[in-house]
């Protein structure tokens, strides 16, 4: 049975076909998010900080570290900025022991930059996921070289030279060839996760067909584990929460073992908030004082703080109906409420005798 180790200083996670599924938090990526972006230029790790805390405690097997952050701003007085070989090696280290100080989890080094992602290994305590190589010559030669000499696992990604194809026979062929590639360096399979690249449904009608089919095969022909950009599937279609949490469990079914994905579901904004509540109070509905959290439970708008969100719902009740949660302790576990402070749980049994 394939199972791909990857370790912190103090946490082992497997990734396996007989294990509950990996889920790697993403939302450590300055790419796409402006405001985080401009944090790390200011040399603020604040969001960086709060959002591992908040992706553990949503139930992130591992971390994804991405340091493919712009800092156009410091352009200007160096136009080195300009080059993410020059800005992403400091910071990857930088991201690195700024996570590792605040969560025990193992981590994902994620950039295209190989100056990067050899910083990233430099500063990780344990055995890293090394994200990634692809089928290009180029990326096989520079990346390969690594992950032998430090020994981790690597995503193999199924695009090449030509670009990402739609065939998935190509993507199929582009994984092979990287799992033989890796083998002449004296990488096993096992520390190979495959991605086959997640098409989003929208564009192609056969993408999820395409991947189930895909990871079937890399499983059953290549004895590898596969991971994905899970919301890749739902992009560009309205409530994508509903496609993911379909996605998921079904690719689970096939053989899929781990995904890179948001496991949280995000604060309602103040701004939601104070139109709900004037809306209320539009309708003449007089209530009772209570605060933004409470308002937002009545009236099922979620919650004021970060939570797990609903993929991660499908995700657990998958790896129950899976084994991969035997007598489904963790789905008991994850669907129990919380505690309030100063309450106890009842104990059972009986009283003690005087």
């Amino acid at each position: 049975m394939t199972r791909t180790i990857v370790e912190s200083a103090t946490r082992t996670a497997i990734i396996g076909f007989d294990q509950p599924f990996c889920v790697i938090g993403e939302r450590i990526n300055p790419t796409g998010r402006k405001k985080l972006a401009a944090e790390l230029e200011m040399g603020d790790f604040s969001t960086v900080e709060r959002d591992a805390i908040a992706q553990v405690a949503a139930g992130a097997t591992m971390l994804d570290i991405n340091s493919g952050a712009v800092f156009s701003n410091k352009m200007g007085e160096d136009p080195r900025y300009a080059d993410n070989n020059f800005v992403e090696p400091p910071l990857m280290k930088e991201l690195i022991e700024r996570v590792q100080a605040i969560v025990d989890v193992p981590l994902c080094i994620d950039s295209s930059v190989p100056a990067a992602l050899e910083a990233g290994l430099a500063a990780a305590k344990g055995r890293p996921l090394l994200n990634s190589v692809t089928g290009e010559e180029e990326r096989l030669e520079r990346v390969l070289p690594l992950v032998k000499k430090y020994n981790v696992p690597v995503v193999a990604i199924s695009n090449d030279d030509t670009g990402i194809s739609e065939d998935p026979e190509v993507r199929f062929a582009v994984a092979k060839k990287i799992v033989e590639r890796a083998a002449d360096f004296g990488i096993p399979a096992h520390d190979i996760v495959v991605d086959p690249l997640v098409m989003p449904i929208g564009a192609m009608g056969t993408a999820g067909l395409q991947v189930f089919t895909l990871v079937r095969r890399l499983r059953e022909e290549l004895g590898v584990n596969t991971t994905c950009g899970a919301s890749n599937i739902s992009f560009g279609l309205p409530n994508r929460h509903g496609i993911n949490n379909a996605f998921l469990p079904m690719a689970m079914v096939a053989g899929m073992t781990s995904a890179i994905m948001n496991p949280i579901a995000l604060p309602v904004p103040a701004a939601k908030i104070a139109e709900k509540r004037a809306e209320v109070e539009a309708a003449g509905i007089v209530l009772p004082p209570m605060d933004d959290e409470a308002f937002c439970v009545l009236f099922g708008l979620g919650s004021t703080l970060p939570r797990a969100g609903k993929e991660m719902e499908a995700i657990r009740a998958a790896n129950f109906l899976t084994n991969n949660d035997p007598s489904g302790g963790e789905w008991i576990k994850f669907n129990r409420p919380p505690v309030a402070a100063g309450e106890g749980r009842a104990r059972t049994g009986r009283r003690a005798r005087g």
